[in-house]
């Protein structure tokens, strides 16, 4: 059993670690494009133009795949104490796993070809206010990367299946070689050519990148599935299963995507910058979504999907490890949402700040980033609900909840992003900061739908009161702590960054490891014994 645990806190740790580094390297790599585009009319059309085929990646990608997928297979090949069954079963889920890959490389593929053909279409829908070269551009950049995503969709199969296995590292890793392959291409071919050449240049490395993505993947999951045989067989009860749970997911991944593109498209209405704009703090706010809330919950699915007993028994279990995860997202979420708040511009400068990327362009994304702390939050915390409804092989709840959110997203999307601006005498600017705004309050909401539809089901979870207020306070004193340091320092925007985080990092851990919160004080505790033990 402990060394079970054991295995499940590695599980989380290294989706962590591979979560991190690969958004170091996003990071890196949004600071180079900020370096050579700014927030030119180049670098909205190659934001813009990310949208659309990111559609197909998001709609049959890695949290579709998780969702229907993974509850399947990773049931397939949990060990029981039935040594036949379990040999019977490692075959069916090699054979569920060949048919899977089979079907999506063909379904991607049609969706490729489709949507290279009807680019310029989707661009008047997606970027309505784009015009001339700029328009041109765009659907050049779309035509090109469209195969990449269909690799990107791919490399989700493999992850499915490697994260099944409990081999996190590699799949949550390899987006580091598409940053690679785009920061690369931006050295090589930034100098002497013009930015809309430019543009053009990155999506080739795009394309390049997402190749090797798959490529590291590939032979790990081909050798954990022991045998793959291509097959288009549907007949087969848990591939039907896998199917089932496919259309709602799918379903609810485009609805939520759709929502995006509302939002690129309200971006793309409103003045020059702020589509780029919107993408660059969206790099940011998901930065801990992904390390805290993805991490999480990535790690928990297979295990929530492989436990077995009674209806009793699994509730228990799932409130238990919901209730652990919610505590550990929150503990990095609350000081998350205080640093965007308190001191998003030294981030924004320290990571954005170069080249055509200026001052006026950090504070106007630091204004976009305080809008989307609204709903931090809600949207890590709800993706753990969710996980816990694809756990039970239910994928139409969180779907329902879903068109809830995108219509409300919709609807405060345009007012906050037009006429509360015009109505409060603001600059048309702070209509980008209006979108992130809307998405964020909508986000609460969905979370509140998920939490009461899944207390229904398995019993009451929820996140202490008296917790929250603790990293609450703890969050705050570090942010004073900070703006301190900020106020006393003056150096480039990196190094202040270095200095004024440490200190706002180490006061948070000490703050919370007095207030006696067990996340921190588990981990101060471990760092401690460890330096004991170097001692000797």
């Amino acid at each position: 059993m402990n060394q079970k645990k054991e295995n499940e806190k590695s599980g989380a740790f290294l989706v962590g670690l591979g979560i991190f580094l690969s958004r170091i390297s996003g990071l890196v790599r949004v600071r180079v494009f900020a370096h050579f585009f700014g927030n030119s009319d180049a670098g909205d059309a190659f934001n813009a133009a990310l949208k659309i085929p990111n559609f197909l990646q998001n709609l049959f990608g890695e949290g579709v795949l998780s969702a229907s997928f993974i509850p399947v297979y990773a049931n397939l090949i949990a060990t029981s104490h039935n040594e036949k069954q379990d040999i019977e079963n490692h075959i069916e889920a090699s054979r569920v796993a060949s048919i899977i890959g089979s079907l999506l490389f063909i379904t991607i593929s049609i969706l490729v070809m489709i949507g290279i053909l009807l680019t310029p279409f989707l661009i008047d829908i997606v970027a309505p206010g784009f015009s001339g070269e700029k328009r041109l551009l765009t659907i050049k950049i779309v035509q090109i990367i469209f195969p990449g995503t269909g690799l990107l969709v791919m490399s989700a199969w493999c992850l499915g299946i490697l994260n099944s296995h409990r081999k996190f590292f590699l799949s949550y890793v390899a987006p580091v070689i598409w940053n690679a392959s785009m920061i690369g291409t931006l050295f090589l071919f930034g100098s002497g050519n013009t930015q809309f050449n430019l543009a053009e240049t990155l999506a080739w490395g795009l394309v390049l990148g997402s190749f090797l993505q798959f490529a590291v993947q590939a032979p790990s999951a081909l050798k954990l599935i022991g045998h793959f045989r291509p097959s288009l067989n549907t007949k087969i009860a848990n591939v039907r299963i896998v199917i089932r749970n496919f259309f709602p997911v799918v379903i609810s991944r485009g609805v939520i995507q759709l929502s995006a593109y509302i939002d690129s498209m309200l971006a793309s209405l409103l003045p020059m910058g702020a589509v780029s704009t919107l993408a660059y703090a969206q790099t940011l706010y998901l930065l801990p979504i992904s390390l805290f809330g993805m991490s999480i919950s990535a790690s928990e699915l297979p295990a929530m999907s492989s436990i077995k007993g009674t209806v009793e028994e699994i509730n228990s279990f799932l409130r238990v490890r919901l209730e652990a995860g919610l505590k550990k997202i929150a503990f990095f979420i609350i000081p998350s949402v205080c640093a965007f708040i308190f001191l998003g511009n030294i981030m924004v400068a320290a990571i954005l700040q170069s080249g055509k990327f200026k001052l006026n362009d950090v504070n106007y994304v630091w204004m976009v980033l305080i809008g989307s702390t609204i709903g931090l939050l809600a949207s890590t915390m709800g993706r753990l609900y969710s996980s816990t409804f694809y756990s039970l092989k239910d994928t139409k709840t969180p779907l329902k909840f879903a068109f809830i959110r995108v219509f409300l997203t919709t609807a405060l999307g345009y007012l906050f992003a037009f006429p509360l601006p015009r109505l409060l005498s603001l600059d048309a600017s702070f209509g980008t900061a209006g979108l992130t705004a809307s998405a964020g309050l909508s986000g609460w909401v969905e979370f509140y739908l998920l939490r009461r539809a899944l207390n229904k089901q398995i019993g009451d979870t929820s996140l202490k009161i008296s917790y929250q207020i603790s990293l609450w306070t703890c969050a705050i004193i570090a942010s004073v702590v900070g703006l301190g340091v900020k106020h006393f320092i003056h150096m480039r925007p990196v190094y202040s960054a270095v200095l004024i985080f440490s200190f706002f990092g180490a006061t948070y851990f000490i703050a919370s490891y007095f207030l006696k919160v067990e996340e921190s004080k588990r981990t101060i505790d471990k760092v401690l014994a460890k330096i004991k033990r170097l001692k000797k």
